[in-house]
């Protein structure tokens, strides 16, 4: 879906999907908003921010990973497939990729415009002779890629942690929708989080300089600003937790006091202690990842992970389509 530009006191024009996800989450018991909406301009800044803080080691760890094994890959995949990167953000990592993958096109995918437009062009100067075509959608349903791309091979790229945002059901419909993207022959580099003891996790998303309560609160602020809110931001913290039964980091924002304000014109009352539920990060073992990735439509070739087992980056292949029966 395309995200349009949003000025204070336009909140007609805002994303009728996230106008829905706000008012429905904000309605259900537990109280939960999608992760996917943090990435407006501002919460794509402070995310950046976050991989840069010492608590944060996926980023890191798997930048480390992919500069060591990136001429393995290449051997893998060949040379000259179309990269197709999903939710490309700033791209910090995909240089590592181009410069020894040799590809015929980099498509970048993001929900956020004005950043996607803005790192395509830091990698547009970096690599002048690559021909790149940005895509502003949202990579959890099937897209039409580019023409120019549509008969090349291609090579999925989601690094990060992203896919832990999401269920286990969800993150299976997402990689069976960027399989169905990306088509038959297709092969798919992507990054987990693994599991880890808490004392490693929670820091890593409650840091010490509250940048990542920053970018948590900012989902507040964006509610405010895009659909006419009146939410009380002083009133909430942020909150983070291992939950071991589900092995996922959950993001919480918490009253601190009895709070009562408008959405999009609905009233909304929340008591002191209650929580909006904001995200999920589940981590993975490294069986319940190739379970994960066979389930979504893709055979696990290849993985790799650091000397301290924190990350994974897996290889995969698109299992051949079944006929219709």
């Amino acid at each position: 879906m395309l995200k349009p530009e949003i000025e204070d006191g336009q909140a007609s024009l805002a994303d009728p999907a996230f106008r829905a996800d706000v008012v429905s989450g904000l309605a259900r018991r537990p109280r939960a908003i999608p992760a996917r909406w943090f990435y407006d301009r501002r919460g794509s800044e402070l995310f950046e921010q976050i991989t840069d803080l010492p608590e944060y080691y996926p980023t890191r760890t798997e930048t480390a990973i992919l500069e060591t094994i990136c001429s393995e890959v290449t051997e893998r995949v060949g040379k000259g497939r179309a990269v197709v990167e999903f939710g490309s953000g700033s791209s910090t990592k995909t240089p590592i990729l181009l410069r020894c993958a040799d590809p015929s096109a980099y498509v970048p995918i993001d929900i956020s415009g004005d950043f996607l437009r803005a790192s395509t062009r830091v990698l547009a100067e970096r690599f002048p002779d690559l021909s790149m075509y940005p895509v502003e959608a949202d990579f959890m349903r099937p897209i039409a890629l580019p023409a120019a791309v549509a008969d090349s091979p291609k090579l999925g790229f989601f690094p990060g942690s992203t896919i832990g945002n999401m269920t286990p059901l969800m993150a299976t419909d997402l990689l069976r929708a960027m399989r169905a993207s990306l088509g038959e022959g297709a092969m798919l580099l992507i990054g987990m989080d693994r599991i880890k003891a808490a004392d490693v996790l929670v820091p890593a998303y409650d840091d010490a300089a509250g940048v990542t309560a920053a970018f948590n609160l900012n989902l507040l602020e964006r509610i405010n600003r895009e659909l006419d809110g009146d939410v009380p931001v002083a009133a909430f913290r942020h909150k983070a937790v291992w939950n071991d039964d589900r092995a996922r980091i959950e993001m919480h924002l918490e009253a601190t006091r009895d709070v009562d304000f408008t959405v999009d014109g609905r009233p909304f009352a929340m008591a002191a202690g209650e929580t909006i539920h904001t995200e999920n990060s589940h981590k993975y073992g490294a069986r319940d990842a190739r379970i994960l990735m066979r389930a979504g439509g893709w055979t696990p070739v290849a993985e790799w992970t650091d000397p301290d087992g924190l990350f994974g980056v897996y290889l995969a292949e698109a299992q051949a389509e079944r006929p219709a029966p």
